[in-house]
């Protein structure tokens, strides 16, 4: 493998594009570092290091944006408004009728649908950086994070500083989002994905050094518990390497044609279901879903019902319930947790997975599955097996998803540590791993170089 990844210095196209890449994420992460102007970022800096330590949603997001939240920095939105836009258009295919006929017109569909997702991108950032403008000057905000100094300069705040903040964040986003295309075509991986990754990757300096601090350090932990949580590590790697690869062969075969003097079919072959078809999504949806939802109800005053005892007693109930759920190593967070992720494991299988669509065009070139009657028969057959896979799909996606939570709930493993040992965070750095090697390996089997492994062969991934 180490001669494998020497012989990619030695192609020149690839070694032009590794080093394309490389500079395009050093200027994506430059971003990440400029502080939005006017903003006090070193008091925010301490408030988001406590909430690191707990975890939970901003802990999440801290993760994903490379700590720009830290810095509260121009880059504080990164991709992530662009993914959910497509995210949202993707969801959205499945029931419009006109995106659905540009996603079967090829590249030209493609093109235009993707025009769609840069403009519902733009909306968002605007949305999003205006809230965030307006929570930033919001005492009662701050006070719910422990902060209790301003953080917008007084002689700054105001109109001025919500449109600064907008136009910045905006800006920085679609300049972000071009980097991305640009590593896509001219680069290695597909281009959000990877700049998803080296935000995530980044944190590694600080929970190397947290882990320094908790075992090695004067009074620190068994070093014991270190080893285990390294076999721990590994562990899940190779779980979630084996989820992320994992697919269902369905057997295809083709009829034979004869076209004059040329035959054409009679191959067989096969459709590779994949065992995680929803990726990481379930995660991205559940967590701000448990937390939102616990955080609302937990805010919940039941005094203000005094005078309904009965409605009072409820809105008690709803307190404790909202208390419960968002504490991430409880049972009844964990429960729900689980819940949601298999909900949105065949939520996504649902809307994206068109077993009648396949089976029309295996039908129309001639191809069928062996013992299943062409047309909705192999619909059905299809929407079966999809359902069986899903099934354990969400069962592997839900055990790597709540380790960083057990770790951190029963084992109070600070939350810079476990969140690299499961969850979307590694499903993430895998997936993307996995996917960008696969390309470098194409690049070198094309010039009868030898590939990454010596035995099998490397799958990629759907991007993101």
């Amino acid at each position: 493998m180490l001669a494998a990844f020497a012989n990619t210095l030695r192609i020149p196209e690839l070694r032009k594009r590794i080093g394309f890449t490389i500079g395009l994420v050093f200027i994506c992460r430059l971003i990440s570092m400029v502080p939005t102007p006017g903003v006090n970022w070193h008091v925010l800096e301490d408030a988001a290091s406590r909430m690191r330590e707990t975890g939970g949603l901003m802990g999440w997001f801290d993760v994903f944006s490379g700590g720009a939240m830290s810095h509260c920095s121009v880059g504080f939105l990164s991709i992530w408004p662009y993914i959910s836009a497509t995210i949202v258009i993707q969801l959205m295919t499945a029931v419009i009728p006109t995106l659905e006929r540009l996603s079967r017109e090829g590249d030209t569909g493609r093109a235009k649908i993707n025009q769609y997702a840069r403009y519902l991108t733009l909306v968002i950032c605007v949305v999003q950086s205006y809230l965030l403008a307006t929570g930033l000057e919001s005492a009662d905000t701050l006070k719910q994070f422990g902060i209790n100094v301003p953080l917008v300069d007084p002689s700054f705040s105001g109109l001025p500083f919500r449109l600064l903040t907008v136009l910045a964040m905006t800006t920085s986003t679609m300049f972000v989002v071009w980097l991305a295309d640009q590593i896509t075509q001219r680069g290695i991986g597909n281009g959000s994905s990877v700049v998803i990754m080296v935000n995530i990757c980044s944190r590694l300096p600080t929970t190397i050094f947290v882990t320094w601090q908790r075992y090695f350090s004067v009074g620190g932990e068994n070093v014991f518990e270190l080893v285990l949580l390294l076999l721990v590590g590994v562990l899940v790697v190779m779980g979630t390497v084996l989820l992320v690869q994992g697919v269902r062969k369905i057997p295809i075969h083709s009829t034979r044609r004869v076209v004059g003097s040329k035959t054409y079919g009679g191959q067989s072959t096969y459709m590779p279901l994949r065992v995680n078809y929803s990726g990481v999504m379930p995660i991205i949806f559940a967590q701000p879903i448990l937390t939102f939802g616990g955080g609302a109800l937990s805010k919940i005053a039941p005094e203000a019902f005094a005078r309904w005892p009965f409605l009072q007693s409820c809105m008690s109930g709803l307190q404790v319930f909202g208390a419960r759920l968002s504490d991430m190593g409880s049972g009844l967070h964990i429960g729900c947790y689980a819940a949601l992720i298999f909900f949105f494991s065949y939520f996504w299988v649902a809307t994206q997975f068109n077993a009648v669509r396949i089976a029309d065009d295996l039908k129309r070139n001639g191809s069928y599955i062996p013992g299943i009657r062409p047309g909705m028969g192999t619909a059905e057959h299809l929407d079966q097996v999809m359902t069986r896979v899903t099934f354990f799909g969400a069962l592997g996606l839900l055990t790597v998803a709540v380790i960083p939570q057990v770790l951190g709930g029963l084992f109070h493993i600070p939350w810079a540590i476990s969140s690299f040992f499961g969850g979307s965070s590694l499903l993430i750095i895998v997936g993307v791993a996995l996917d960008t090697l696969r390309q470098m390996e194409s690049h070198l089997l094309m010039r009868n170089y030898d590939g990454f492994l010596k035995y099998g062969r490397m799958q990629g991934r759907r991007s993101m």
